[in-house]
């Protein structure tokens, strides 16, 4: 019998996954990861991961399958939460659950089940995965990363870092069907975790008070927010003909300084902000809400402009330097000098948007055929064929 380790997270998708994989014929071990002990800057209502672990070893109680939590916490510090303090540093906005996947519930967690004699791992995100073999020539396989069939719940994007290897182990029981239907299969089998909320926040952490948190490593720096009209035309909207040249200069973050517009308040630190932020400003008496459109670190200043109309807000094009460029199906990477059409998200929950990619000596370039709301240095974008994951990059630009 198949031995399949499950990362059995107390919450309702991974409890339903166990269920489906004991019910398949696999030898199901469930295993609680401890990514993060600390509280500091966790908002109160969060359940601690101790409560965590008791509901999940319920659930493996009730399902009748082994049980075992192990301690990641050292190596999710390192590879996940230093990476965060380190981006918000620099000013950019990076995300955690996409390095998580990556680094740890794909990467260190595998170590660990490969001591407890799995074969596989698995997990309760909405996502699928098939097998494709090229040809009869060519037999080595191709793991396709697709969709869940709920699209309300689809975390494929989550996984757009994982690499071939890591997709040739991982297992996603639940990727078929959809939420109320997780819900009616643990309520039926009375699991504790039938009616339980879906976590949120930063994976594995919870809920944050972002600045709080940050400021284990950030410190405080009081400085100005500045206010830019809407009628101020960015700098690089002047575009030479070339379309590499437009290229460059369309996926440059808008830049203005203090004399482009007039200071409205304060902040307590440029690296605790993000591009496209409208809450935990504190400044009134505007018509409409602001929103950050730029931050900036080494002067310590953050600019703003009033409404989700603002220009700033809105930018045609990103970058992603060569170095973070990262292909799920390496058979499709683009070569220097070509260009591709594909379907592509740049933050979660965003529906797919139209655009094209080119690929430059120095990186990828994505090009939206319509321009997009907040594109933010740090975060990942994802291209999609269909339903399928082809690949993602950090976006620098």
């Amino acid at each position: 019998m198949e031995r399949i380790v499950l990362g059995l997270s107390g919450g309702v998708d991974s409890s339903v996954a166990a269920y489906l994989l004991k019910k398949q014929g696999y030898e199901v071990v469930g295993v609680y990861m401890i990514n993060w002990k600390d509280t500091v800057g966790t908002l109160s209502g969060e359940c601690p991961y101790e409560d965590d672990i008791l509901i999940a070893e319920l659930v493996a109680r009730k399902l009748d399958i082994e049980f075992h939590s192990i301690d990641l916490s050292d190596q999710y510090r390192e590879r996940v939460v230093n990476y965060m303090f380190s981006e918000y540093e620099k000013g950019r906005t990076p995300n955690p659950d996409v390095l998580c996947n990556r680094e740890i519930k794909f990467d260190a967690f595998w170590d660990a089940a490969e001591k407890f004699g799995a074969t596989k791992v698995a997990t309760g995100h909405y996502c699928r995965k098939e097998v494709m073999i090229p040809s009869e020539k060519d037999d080595q396989p191709i793991y396709r990363l697709l969709a869940g069939r709920d699209s309300n719940k689809d975390q494929s994007y989550f996984l757009c870092q994982l690499s071939q290897a890591q997709l040739s182990k991982a297992m996603f029981p639940i990727g078929d069907i959809e939420k109320p239907e997780v819900r009616r299969i643990a309520e039926e089998l009375g699991l504790a975790t039938a009616y339980k909320r879906d976590s949120q926040g930063i994976c594995f952490v919870g809920k944050v008070d972002l600045p709080v948190f940050l400021q284990q490593k950030l410190e405080k720096k009081t400085g100005k927010v500045v206010e830019i009209p809407a009628d101020l035309k960015a700098y690089h909207r002047m575009i030479p003909g070339d379309l590499n040249g437009k290229l460059r200069k369309q996926a440059k973050p808008y830049f203005y300084r203090l004399k482009d517009g007039k200071v409205v308040g304060e902040h307590q630190g440029a690296h605790f902000y993000t591009i496209g932020q409208r809450k935990g400003l504190g400044i009134g008496g505007f018509e409409k809400p602001l929103f950050i459109l730029a931050t900036d670190v080494e002067n310590n200043l953050i600019f703003v402009g009033e409404s989700v109309d603002h220009p700033g807000l809105y930018r045609k094009t990103l970058k992603i330097n060569s170095e973070e460029i990262h292909w799920v199906r390496p058979d499709k990477a683009l070569e220097v000098g070509q260009s591709v059409r594909y379907m592509v998200r740049e933050r979660y929950r965003q529906p797919l948007q139209s655009a094209t990619l080119y690929r430059l000596e120095e990186g990828l370039y994505v090009d939206f055929d319509v321009s997009q709301q907040s594109i933010t240095p740090g975060q990942f974008a994802a291209w999609y064929e269909g339903d399928e994951v082809i690949g993602s990059g950090v976006i620098s630009e």
